[in-house]
């Protein structure tokens, strides 16, 4: 048989590799060889795309939030730098510049 590594979504043992990802057929989820390699944690900390985050990176706001008690908004596209992840709900820790302090759900960020 195959030596390629089960899915890690659906524990699929029918993955191929192609170039540098490893894909499964029967989910479609695709995931790198460096990935497999690190025994990366399966409950890591997702942007919207998929990518995984970490604490350090620079990640993009992909639509507009509303600050809950008060009238100020976070644009779409604005660039947060340095986050910090958490647990929880809001599983992001940040400084937004012209705003403050915010802990941002990962679901509606991007890496940059």
């Amino acid at each position: 048989m195959n030596d390629y590594p089960n899915c890690p979504e659906c524990n699929s043992e029918y993955t191929y590799e192609d170039r540098d990802l490893y894909v499964c057929p029967e989910c479609a989820h695709e995931w790198t060889v460096a990935t497999v390699d690190s025994g990366e944690v399966e409950n890591a900390t997702r942007d919207a795309n998929g990518n995984i985050l970490v604490d350090g990176d620079t990640v993009s706001v992909i639509k507009d939030l509303k600050v809950k008690g008060s009238s100020l908004v976070v644009k779409i596209g604005t660039k947060v730098r340095n986050i910090r992840l958490v647990g929880g709900d809001h599983d992001i820790d940040c400084k937004i510049s012209g705003i403050g302090a915010m802990k941002l759900k990962s679901e509606f960020v991007r890496k940059v």
